[in-house]
């Protein structure tokens, strides 16, 4: 009977020895996880913060590539560095690392130079009494310079801004548009006074300019370009490849008259000066590879004028007329020429987007329907979201376009 009891008070307590020694090692374990896991997140902490710090310094101040070197931050070390991943179009990563107990963690983030394109509408003035209705519908982004008028319920799927406040045609409930993407107001975005020297200088050093008053007939032949400087004159053909090899059209104090297929990237533009700056669509202008029917299209167009882009009133352009495009106006605005007194013309089909200082009316419009002009008909391309033509103007500002921790 003493052996059997000795055995049993030697067997608990080699048991109790066990246990006690597996839960020390758990505790000890636990410990040391929390501890990983603390340090872990103290230097994820770290390294988000100095990309914060780091992208406030470059919209501050879009040249700043200093970085921050060994900065003692929330008892841990900050390391951040900015490559410059392309000279041409101003692309830069920085890279945030953080260390805490050991653990280093990073961030990374691409900034690219901010475009006008970005936009489905802009405008500095949206003209004299002129509403969004309810028969409006914007799919992307959306500023006004002025007061963003409503009636009957637009509809903003992208986010919506304005600097000026809203305001409804007889009240809230009647007209307060949908913001499916939100809204902010209060926002400043001026255009710029030289947004086309970009374009311009890039032209006149590695694609094709003209230097010249005359009006110029352009036609894009998917990835050849012809081009006259008279109606009734023999066209120039070009392969665009070789005499525009970066994408950049220019027409220096001219009015260009655009139609055609375009296969590529390429921006075309005309100054204003003495005379010029209007570009007139006088037929189509569309891509060789529809974005909306094949999102991989790589297709772009920017059209990039001084004054005004405007629709031709011409036999071609009484029965729709279709634009892909991102259309900029920089003194000027988009619309239809001789919009009050031309026939019902059918719909301005449009992919892409419209940035103007001063809207412009495409048609005018009665109790039954259309009366003169166009009806209209737009699409934000989505992809003007992460790229843009080339040299197309730009807000001044560096903007993210990605996160990666």
């Amino acid at each position: 009977m003493g052996k059997m009891t000795f055995y049993l008070v030697l067997g608990f307590s080699l048991l109790y020895m066990i246990l006690g020694n597996n839960t020390n090692k758990m505790s000890t374990s636990t410990i040391q996880n929390m501890a990983d896991y603390n340090a872990r997140t103290v230097a994820q902490n770290i390294a988000v913060s100095g990309a914060n710090i780091a992208a406030n310094e470059i919209f501050l101040n879009n040249s700043w590539t200093k970085g921050i070197n060994q900065f003692d931050y929330l008892n841990g070390k900050l390391d951040v560095t900015v490559k410059i991943l392309d000279k041409v179009q101003n692309i830069r990563k920085l890279t945030s690392v953080g260390t805490f107990g050991g653990v280093s963690k990073s961030v990374e983030v691409t900034l690219r130079p901010s475009k006008f394109s970005k936009f489905a509408y802009y405008s500095t003035s949206e003209g004299k009494n002129i509403w969004w209705t309810g028969n409006d519908t914007v799919w992307g982004p959306f500023h006004t310079q002025d007061y963003l008028r409503a009636y009957n319920h637009p509809v903003f799927y992208g986010k919506a801004t304005s600097k000026k406040k809203l305001r409804f045609y007889k009240n809230k409930k009647s007209d307060e548009p949908k913001f499916y993407g939100g809204y902010e107001r209060g926002v400043n975005l001026p255009l710029p006074n030289n947004g086309l020297i970009e374009l311009e200088n890039n032209a006149n050093s590695s694609g094709l300019f003209f230097d010249t008053k005359d009006t110029i007939y352009i036609t894009f032949q998917e990835d050849s370009i012809r081009y006259k400087f008279a109606y009734n004159e023999k066209e120039t053909v070009a392969y665009l490849p070789s005499v525009a090899p970066n994408g950049a059209i220019f027409a220096k104090h001219s009015t260009i008259r655009l139609k055609g297929v375009v296969k590529g990237q390429y921006s075309v533009g005309c100054s204003y000066g003495v005379s010029g700056g209007t570009v007139f669509l006088d037929d189509d202008i569309v891509y060789k590879t529809n974005p909306l029917i094949n999102p991989s299209s790589t297709d772009l167009l920017g059209i990039v004028a001084g004054n005004n882009v405007l629709i031709t009133d011409n036999t071609a352009n009484h029965d729709d007329i279709n634009i892909h495009a991102s259309i900029y106006s920089e003194k000027g605005g988009f619309g239809a020429d001789n919009y009050a007194n031309r026939p019902v013309s059918g719909n301005i089909n449009l992919v892409g987007g419209i940035i103007q200082d001063e809207r412009q009316p495409v048609g005018t419009f009665g109790k039954s329907g259309i009366v003169s002009g166009f009806a209209k008909r737009y699409r934000y391309d989505d992809r003007f979201m992460l790229i843009s033509p080339p040299y197309f103007p730009g807000t001044g500002g560096l903007e993210i376009v990605s996160w990666f921790e």
